[in-house]
């Protein structure tokens, strides 16, 4: 099997065209199987072909093609293009040609003169395709727009054909424009990460640092990233400290704070600091690499819509060239006004090409995904991105996705005789050695609140209540309630207060000395600030909100009452997540399901759209989710959802514009009043309409509305 080669191409507007550009591709002998991804202009081929071959092969619309891996070259402006240039020279003939139509009159020799010139020089193009094109039996939008200007000619309506070339060559520029424009998101993305790094090199007993490209950096290099620079590579923090943006990755401008240790992405910027960080993977694996990679694929995928308008547009040309042959035939059988109608002809058959139907729904759906990837929405492709618009209720779970995944003391209660920090100080030294899950939240309390605590002697654990320990010269004893009154009486207040916590789903952890009791501490794991937010605006959008967890009944209602969810369902092991989530598709039909894409891997499998969080830091939520939010932020939720129900609105409406227009258009022909130039205006018109319409969503606000 031969190696797979990418390439990215340039001038790519058309999506009949990118069918036409692969086929060609297919027929190069020593090419034994091509994809063109026409949403994010990029060509992969099995096999062994030069770009020289494949820029022969997209010579008909004058396709460029370049390596994938190479940097973007500076493209050519606008003005300077060639087929924009000679637009240009052709209108100069027209207007010409119509101050002589107007001085000599119609039809007079000077007139058809300068608009013949004017028809060579802004038709060549399309005649050397047109002509190839009818050849072979292909019609395409040059092949009719041949038959249209030659026709025209012949009848003699030599200014509406020249001025129809011109109008052409305008609206190919514009949808050329305008696609590119659809394509920016991910452009930008894949040109966020440097291509050099400052790497430290040994050089004998001394290090030096030596600028190199990212593409021979390899794992292990140190690299050096000084303030205001962009990260190149992914690694991990070996040296320094400092606030990085990582907006490119998580779609968050709040910057994050970096120290030994910390993991960093290519393509973030790193802000005060200097840091050392040790490279973690070659710059074909870094995570902006693999979301890049991610979105083309996903630009690739077709939606359910575009199945049926590609398969609507086979038909929908040849119909229309049947009946613009009846138009020019059937009406002169009866009327005998052959010129007249042959040219109605001609203006039904320009009405025949489906370029706004075909791009209806892939510009949508690029325009949307590379928005989304911006923001830090990873969408797997247009087929998930439309059946998001479709859910019906959305199962939460709980640890990490609700909340923030790790516990915190919520409250310390000390008896009369201690003090808060007493307290802390106490527990927090013999918890020092504890491998308890709630030791940790206990330290980060005792760190944040700048206690220091004295090292605790004689450190033992019981396993199932709780440690013991000898601190500051006095055995201390932390452990569960039901322990510490088995040693010391505890009053009613303080049992009292213990039980309230527990029935607001915090733990409990109790001190005491050999003679005394001295407080208790509420640890819980905290809900995040904006879920209630996030709740709230899903239900105004009639989103169903549900929450699986594998907490105790008393937790999980605790936690569903402060924010507001009435369909809660707890004690559930990952197997019985898996049963809740089909019973809810059974209730709601469609379900999507986020999680951290952990321990509930089977339920987000199941749901009818997988969503998961945090997916900068891990590869396989990258993989096997259908959506990740690349950042810690379930705001981004709400977002998503707005998004898919408008790329959904926005489809159809492209699809009711694209045939639309075309309709009014034939309609045109019954009183005879269709011309060349509404019907090239309705075809321009429909097609910068469709990508105008689809541009909407880069509007879409990253805010609750």
């Amino acid at each position: 099997m031969q190696e797979k080669q990418q390439y990215r191409l340039q001038n790519l507007s058309c999506a009949s065209c990118a069918a036409k550009f692969e086929k060609n591709i297919r027929g190069i002998p020593t090419v034994q199987d091509c994809q063109l991804n026409f949403g994010a202009a990029k060509l992969t081929v099995v096999g062994e072909v030069t770009v020289e071959q494949l820029e022969a092969a997209g010579a008909f619309d004058g396709i460029k093609v370049t390596k994938a891996d190479e940097r973007k070259k500076e493209v050519l402006p606008f003005y300077k293009r060639k087929e924009n240039v000679l637009a240009s020279i052709s209108l100069f003939f027209v207007l010409i040609g119509l101050v002589f139509s107007l001085s000599l009159g119609e039809g007079n020799i000077t007139s058809n003169m300068l608009y013949f010139i004017a028809i060579i020089v802004g038709g060549i193009n399309i005649f050397k395709i047109g002509f190839r094109n009818l050849l072979r039996l292909e019609f395409d939008m040059k092949t009719l727009m041949t038959i249209a200007i030659i026709g025209a000619a012949i009848i003699g309506e030599w200014q509406e054909a020249a001025i129809v070339v011109f109008l052409f060559a305008v609206s190919e520029a514009l949808e050329a424009y305008s696609m590119n424009k659809a394509r920016q998101s991910i452009e930008t993305l894949m040109e966020i990460a440097p291509a050099v790094a400052r790497i430290k090199r040994a050089h004998g007993s001394h290090y030096h640092e030596v600028e190199m490209p990212t593409d021979e950096i390899v794992v292990g290099d140190v690299m050096i990233v000084k303030p205001g620079q962009k990260i190149a590579m992914d690694g991990v923090v070996i040296s320094g400290s400092s606030t990085v943006n990582q907006a490119a990755i998580t779609g968050e401008s709040i910057p994050v704070q970096k120290e030994e240790g910390a993991d960093v992405f290519a393509g973030t910027l790193n802000e005060e600091g200097a840091l050392e960080v040790k490279v973690t993977k070659l710059v074909a694996d870094t995570t902006i690499a693999k979301i890049v990679h991610l979105v083309e694929e996903a630009q690739a995928e077709k939606a359910p819509s575009q199945k049926f308008v590609d398969k609507f547009a086979k038909y929908y040309t040849p119909l229309i060239m049947l009946i613009a042959l009846l138009v020019a035939v059937v009406p002169p059988l009866f009327t005998g006004e052959w010129s007249y109608w042959i040219y109605q002809g001609l203006a039904a058959l320009v009405v025949g090409c489906p370029c706004a139907l075909v791009i209806s729904t892939p510009v949508a759906i690029v325009t949307a995904i590379g928005h989304a990837a911006k923001k830090g929405v990873l969408i797997k492709g247009g087929v998930y991105l439309e059946e998001l618009a479709k859910i019906q209720a959305i199962a939460f779970d709980k640890t990490g996705t609700l909340t923030k995944g790790t516990p915190e003391v919520v409250a310390i209660v000390p008896t009369a005789s201690v003090t808060e920090e007493t307290l802390l100080r106490k527990i927090g030294a013999v918890e020092e050695k504890s491998q308890h899950p709630l030791a940790r939240a206990v330290l980060n309390k005792v760190h944040e609140k700048h206690i220091s605590c004295s090292e605790p002697v004689e450190f033992r654990s019981v396993t199932g209540k709780g440690a013991y320990a000898i601190v500051e010269g006095e055995k201390i004893y932390v452990g569960s309630l039901n322990w510490i009154e088995e040693m010391i009486p505890i009053n009613a207040d303080m049992k009292k207060q213990a039980t309230q916590f527990a029935r607001e789903g915090k733990s409990v952890i109790a001190a005491a000395s050999n003679k005394r009791f001295l407080g208790i501490l509420a640890i819980a794991d905290q809900i995040r600030a904006e879920s209630k937010n996030v709740i709230k605006s899903l239900n105004k959008q009639q989103v169903k909100t549900v929450m699986l967890t594998g907490d105790a009944e008393l937790t999980a209602n605790a936690i569903a009452q402060e924010l507001e969810l009435e369909d809660v369902r707890s004690s559930l092991l990952p197997i019985e997540k898996l049963n809740a989530m089909k019973q809810l598709q059974q209730q709601y039909g469609s379900v999507a399901m986020i999680g951290d894409g952990v321990n509930d891997a089977p339920a987000l499998a199941t749901a009818s759209i997988g969503i998961a969080m945090g997916g900068a830091g891990t590869d396989a939520a990258l993989e096997t989710a259908d959506i990740v939010l690349m950042g810690d932020d379930l705001e981004k939720l709400p977002y998503m959802m707005r998004l898919s129900k408008k790329t959904l609105s926005i489809i159809k409406q492209n699809i009711v514009f694209a045939l639309g227009l075309k309709a009014i258009a034939l309609l045109l022909v019954i009183p005879g009043w269709l011309t060349l130039w509404i019907a090239i205006f309705a075809d321009m018109g429909a097609t910068l309409l469709v990508i105008v319409n689809s541009l909407r969503l880069m509007k879409v606000s990253n805010f609750n509305q």
